[in-house]
């Protein structure tokens, strides 16, 4: 089962307050347990939403709104993806996660193929399965 862990936006991360060097020292070597464990497939921080932008959809019109955005506790801050056995697993992972006081992260399951039942086609299988394909061969 994959999942990805949602870290949340703070007030520090969305003025662009770097973590100090503990804390990324700690992180460092929690990312290296993930990844010698064979869970961690990937994880990055991201900028503030002052650097962001969101793409409003409507129809065929397509609205292009610059950041910073309001709502900090419904921000991203960065994200990690993983795959263990269960929830349970994942939850284990991220208890252990070096945070900070009052950070918060959202654990959710990734869908897989047949969690779309038949509406996933024996075609749009095979078109998923060439692109993950394509995508390994050639991260880039």
């Amino acid at each position: 089962m994959r999942f990805m862990i949602i870290v949340k936006a703070s007030a520090a991360s969305e003025a662009g307050k770097m973590p100090s060097t503990e804390l990324l020292e700690a992180m460092g070597k929690y990312n290296e347990e993930l990844v010698n464990a064979g869970v961690m497939l990937a994880g990055e921080g991201l900028h503030p939403s002052s650097k962001g932008v969101r793409i409003r959809y409507h129809g065929k019109e397509r609205t292009v709104i610059d950041g910073p955005f309001a709502e900090t506790k419904e921000l991203v801050a960065g994200f990690w993806l993983i795959q263990v056995k269960s929830r349970e697993e994942a939850i284990e992972w991220l208890k252990r996660a070096p945070m900070e006081d009052g950070d918060e992260v959202e654990i959710r399951q990734v869908f897989e193929a047949e969690d779309f039942g038949a509406e996933f086609t024996p075609e749009l299988r095979e078109q998923e399965d060439l692109l993950r394909e394509r995508l390994a061969a050639d991260p880039a």
